[in-house]
């Protein structure tokens, strides 16, 4: 009989942790913040291969090819600027036969940036005019670049004679997409650990709103412990963080990017939204107000996943790696230290949770 009772009671602990989960996520309707949240990571996924073109030029301007891009030049190094614009694509260069000539076209808009080259003291002085605070500009600034770039490796072959020492040789120059690179490097990790992020900041609402409203006592009437209330919170939490990975995952290989390693990848979401659901938890009862808390949580969060520069390898650096298909061992021992670290966390949560005194509440 004792033995049925006992079966009984954990049943109906278990489907009360249920209830309080589902409880839980069902009120995230209402929060308009999470949901605008969430629309907006579901659209970045689900339109990934379109939008990566436009945030990749903001990520790497020089990404994007321009083209009719007319400069006027002028001073005493016109030639060699010429030359050196030859060999960079998507500009040309106009001479004047001087600067005010030269000015006058760009303040016309005829041209749309000015260089001006002399020589002084034996050396090549350049001065650059680009419009003001506009995508333009930033596209002639990188055009420019390449081009004074271009100057300058052309002038130190030239005078490698009369130096006194050889100068370092320059790395081979290697081919490499800013598509690819933007992808695996911030959009996938953006993707994957902002759900974690977002879950423990909800879990900090979800304790100190009960705790406010006076609610959390009302909970604590049925037959159910303290602990079995911040599990049925916990487990709300943090299982969203990897069911959004996953849907991000199948949306981006849906727009035709590929992610390997999918198991390892969510593990490590899941065991980082633990991480961070139980260090919001904590903060939650220990603070017992809202503001006081999602302060906290949203600087101490912040500083350390900064601080995880100090790890071999960085999270967004194994979420990179492991999608790419690049992993090593450090990125495997980093994802497993990280599980490993969650259960140790979640541990110690349900540890100090046993030990509130629930008259506190």
């Amino acid at each position: 009989m004792s033995d049925q009772n006992a079966e009984a009671n954990g049943s109906l602990l278990a489907d009360s942790r249920l209830t309080i989960a589902r409880r839980d996520i069902a009120s995230l309707s209402r929060e308009k913040t999470i949901v605008l949240a969430l629309i907006i990571q579901l659209f970045i996924a689900a339109f990934s291969s379109f939008l990566v073109v436009g945030l990749t030029s903001l990520y790497d301007p020089g990404s994007v090819e321009a083209s009719g891009i007319d400069v006027g030049v002028s001073g005493d190094v016109t030639a060699e600027l010429e030359d050196a614009a030859a060999a960079v694509d998507g500009i040309e260069l106009t001479p004047y036969t001087s600067k005010d000539q030269a000015m006058e076209r760009f303040q016309d808009r005829s041209v749309q940036g000015v260089l001006h080259a002399e020589t002084v003291d034996g050396q090549i002085q350049v001065t650059a005019t680009v419009p003001q605070g506009s995508i333009e500009s930033t596209l002639v600034i990188v055009q420019l670049r390449s081009v004074l770039e271009e100057l300058e490796r052309t002038e130190r072959i030239d005078r490698s004679e009369f130096l006194e020492t050889a100068p370092v040789s320059l790395p081979a120059e290697t081919s490499s997409s800013p598509y690819f690179g933007f992808t695996y490097t911030v959009l996938v990790p953006l993707l994957l650990f902002l759900p974690p992020f977002i879950s423990g900041s909800i879990a900090v609402d979800a304790i100190t709103e009960e705790i406010e409203r006076g609610t959390l006592e009302l909970l604590r009437v049925a037959p159910v412990s303290l602990s079995d209330i911040v599990d049925g919170k916990a487990l709300g939490m943090a299982i969203l963080a990897p069911l959004q990975a996953i849907l991000w995952i199948v949306l981006l290989g849906a727009n035709g990017i590929a992610i390997r390693n999918v198991p390892a990848l969510v593990l490590l979401v899941a065991a980082t939204a633990v991480l961070v659901v139980v260090f919001g938890i904590v903060l939650g009862l220990l603070t017992g107000k809202r503001q006081q808390a999602q302060l906290l949580y949203s600087v101490l969060v912040i500083g350390a996943f900064g601080a995880l520069a100090l790890l071999p390898e960085h999270l967004a650096t194994v979420a990179a790696k492991l999608a790419v298909g690049s992993a090593t061992t450090v990125t495997t021992a980093t994802v497993a230290g990280v599980a490993v670290a969650a259960v140790v966390g979640y541990a110690a949560m349900r540890r100090y949770v046993t030990r509130i005194d629930p008259e506190r509440f």
